[in-house]
């Protein structure tokens, strides 16, 4: 498909120049020398090889189609080379546009620009010409750069919508197994390490009861304690809180896991570097805590080392452990199920690093990770300084290039005059607009200004220059660079004003950036017009003053109207292209957090009936006192832990049997537009109640996900709090919730709680929930 697409715009460029130049000639009954038409062929054949060429080597292709057109130009008669010398060149120059950086577009087309100029100068001298021409040309060069540009710019945007919806995509499949791998290893992680130490502590103090009986009591308190703790640690793999606390840094979590193991009879060293919070920290965390859970198990009183170094290109952390004591008794021997290394392994992996574990000479066993260091995630490297020279250096040899001939071969005549042509002042109204449109995206205002502060100027340019060439043109030439800023006005405008909604009286109520959007057209039009009623009436015309008016008048409005509409039908393409692709975010969103949320209740319903309840009769027989019968609890539930570990894969919800998400579930939501590249952060106050009203907890849910489904790729923060009677939940950093579509959809949700919603700065929604809900009708007549 593209090589016929990069194929067929050459040949046609050739048919056109074969029925403009010979075709013409042969139509009035001339037949052009052989020799030139041999010139044409010579010169077609590079132009079209190269043309054809030109999505690989854009810039190579550029300087081969001028260079073959310039050359054919001088023996060939005039027009031979017009459509190749125009057309051509303009199409190779859109290419590197599209192709290339910026730098490099704007570079080739000012080099090119001057290039032709120099060789102009070179072929026929300095005269009083007007020049038209050679402005006409860099317009069009220009126009081509700034085509080339945009459709590049407007690729870019595309491929990474692409790449958004290619990653919520990929988030949609991944989340809910990815939720399932997560509570699996924390189950695994927290029981483990939990229930092995009570294990292990009973067991010594039952082996030590008769020579030091007060090792009982402590193991009583220790067990009821980490049951305690086992519950409370569980209860948050079943629901983890997004809020983001101040926690520990990971260095201090270390060392007080450390500390933790020493405090049951384990001897530690370590050396912790410091670590920053993330991906890598939270994977040393858990691999630390597995291999010390193991050592505790397989070979306890084993001396270990613990040493974790933050490096420039990698993170090492590594545990050796020695050899088991002679003497020593593990308790906590038969109480793995053989998934303690897949989950190091996975942690490992997850984290962008490698783990490897075995034994040492000396009869231990060492687990060593090498993850990502600081350095690690892939930079962009930007195009180096000396690449740059020599496209400059390049550019001004070829520039150069045309004056050789010019200063050795002959004298160039040079006018007398002191006037000034006409085109160097067009030429110099033409710069200036190029650069004010260049400012347009960052100082739209003072380059519209500046835009129009430049129309009065071409009649003077056209009166100082004594233009004698066609009157339209001029005004045509100034009017092309206003209506580019009207419609990038108008596009601006039609992405930002929201659509006109009715107010009371029923009558359409334009906000006051609708009413300011015509203000642009309106002067546009006036300036212009006076502008080209200023000109025809200093080259006089018979024509009445008020036809000329109205010519003007229609013509600036039919110019000023099409670029208007033009930059508005493509501002709702792109609102309709960017609704449609957050529509299926949303969707993809909406689904994955369901099924992550269901796969989260499943796992859930099954610890309730396991571990949790054997950990709460392990509680409860430690504080009655009977150690023996707590140890075997904290056994049954080890126990129980592996067999949910074990059916955890096993089964799946039903879709129709999906629960509704709640605000726990606001993690996963977070998680899943994370995932498409926008940051979100979810932040829940301690006076957020830990159960709330069903409604509430579900309306607040649901009007969370509708601000976030209604796209935006800035930073948002949901912040929720409570004051005992009302549920606030603000969202920042949302501008797009401010839409009547998303709004309306917003206030149903609160309505149906008596609840309201509020506005603040553009970016921010606020909504206010009351934690006793409005009773509904139906629910009256149920209590009745």
């Amino acid at each position: 498909m593209n090589r016929t697409d990069d194929r067929l715009l050459p040949v046609l460029l050739i048919c056109a120049q074969a029925a403009l130049w010979p075709g013409a000639e042969l139509v009035r009954g001339a037949v052009p020398p052989a020799s030139a038409l041999l010139v044409a062929a010579l010169v077609a054949g590079p132009v079209t090889a190269a043309l054809a060429l030109r999505r690989t080597r854009p810039v190579t292709a550029l300087v081969v189609v001028a260079a073959a057109c310039a050359l054919g130009a001088g023996p060939l008669p005039t027009g031979a080379m017009a459509v190749l010398g125009t057309a051509g060149v303009a199409l190779a120059l859109f290419t590197v546009a599209t192709e290339r950086d910026t730098f490099a577009t704007v570079l080739c087309g000012t080099a090119l620009a001057a290039w032709q100029l120099l060789q102009n100068i070179s072929l026929h001298g300095i005269g009083d010409r007007d020049g038209l021409d050679l402005v006409l040309t860099a317009m069009l060069y220009a126009a081509a750069c700034g085509a080339g540009l945009l459709v590049r710019r407007t690729r870019r945007a595309r491929r990474a919508a692409e790449r958004t919806l290619k990653r919520a995509e990929a988030e949609r499949h991944r989340l809910p197994e990815a939720e399932r791998r997560r509570m699996e290893r924390e189950l695994h992680d927290v029981s483990a390490h939990h229930l092995t130490a009570v294990v292990v502590t009973a067991g010594a103090a039952l082996g030590l009861r008769d020579r030091r009986p007060e090792l009982a009591d402590q193991a009583l308190e220790f067990a009821a304690e980490t049951g305690r703790e086992v519950t409370r640690a569980l209860g948050a793999v079943r629901a983890p809180t997004p809020s983001r606390e101040e926690l520990p840094s990971p260095e201090e979590r270390l060392r007080a896991l450390v500390e933790g193991f020493r405090r049951l009879g384990q001897s530690v060293d370590c050396e912790i570097d410091a670590l920053p919070d993330g991906m890598v920290a939270d994977a040393a965390y858990g691999i630390v805590r597995e291999a010390l859970t193991n050592v505790a198990r397989h070979a306890p009183g084993a001396h270990t080392t613990v040493r974790c170094r933050y490096g420039d290109t990698r993170t090492e952390v590594v545990v050796t452990s020695a050899a088991p004591t002679a003497g020593s008794a593990a308790h906590g021997a038969d109480l793995g199920g053989g998934r303690g290394q897949g989950f190091l392994r996975s942690r490992a992996r997850e984290a962008g690093g490698a783990l490897t574990s075995g034994p040492t000479a000396d009869g231990g066993w060492e687990v060593r990770a090498v993850l990502p260091g600081r350095t690690a995630a892939p930079t962009e490297r930007p195009v180096p300084r000396n690449y740059r020279v020599a496209q400059l250096t390049a550019a001004v040899g070829l520039v150069l290039q045309p004056l050789l001939p010019a200063l050795v071969v002959h004298a160039q005549p040079t006018s007398t005059g002191s006037q000034v042509s006409a085109g160097v002042l067009f030429a110099l109204l033409a710069a200036a607009q190029a650069v004010a449109l260049l400012w347009l995206r960052r100082a739209p205002r003072t380059a519209q200004c500046v835009l129009l502060g430049l129309v009065p100027l071409w009649p003077v340019a056209m009166a100082a220059g004594d233009y004698t060439g066609p009157v339209v043109l001029p005004p045509v030439l100034s009017i092309l660079a206003t209506c580019a800023a009207v419609a990038a006005d108008a596009s601006r405008t039609a992405a930002r004003v929201p659509v006109p909604a009715a107010d009371a009286s029923g009558a359409a109520a334009f906000p006051p950036a609708a009413a300011r959007a015509w203000l642009l057209p309106a002067a546009a039009v006036v300036v212009h017009a006076a502008a080209a009623v200023v000109a025809v009436a200093d080259r006089g015309t018979t024509v009445p003053l008020w036809a000329v008016v109205g010519w003007a008048l229609s013509g600036a409005s039919l110019a000023v109207g099409a670029a208007r509409g033009g930059g508005t039908l493509r501002a709702r393409h792109d609102l309709a292209a960017r609704g449609t692709r957050d529509e299926r975010l949303a969707a993809w969103t909406e689904e994955a957090v369901r099924d992550a949320w269901a796969e989260r209740r499943r796992i859930a319903a099954g610890l309730e009936t396991t571990v949790l309840a054997r950990t709460a009769d392990m509680v409860t027989e430690a504080e009655a006192g009977r150690l023996d019968v707590s140890a075997e609890r904290a056994r049954e539930a080890l126990a129980a832990m592996r067999a949910l570990l074990d059916t955890v894969r096993q089964g799946r919800t039903e879709p129709e049997l999906r629960p509704q998400p709640t605000l726990q579930a606001l993690d996963l939501l977070a998680r899943q537009c994370r995932a498409t590249g926008r940051d979100v952060e979810i932040r829940l106050t301690d006076r957020v109640p830990e159960r709330l009203p069903t409604a509430v907890d579900l309306a607040a849910y649901h009007a969370a996900e509708t601000v976030l489904a209604a796209g935006g790729e800035e930073p948002a923060v949901l912040e929720l709090d409570a004051d005992g009677v009302t549920l606030t939940l603000t969202a920042t950093g949302v501008p797009r919730a401010a839409r009547p579509a998303v709004r309306e959809r917003l206030a149903a949700r609160v309505a149906a709680l008596g609840g309201t919603l509020t506005t603040g700065r553009p970016d921010t929604v606020g909504l206010r929930l009351p934690l006793a809900p409005v009773p509904q009708q139906g629910d009256e007549e149920r209590e009745r």
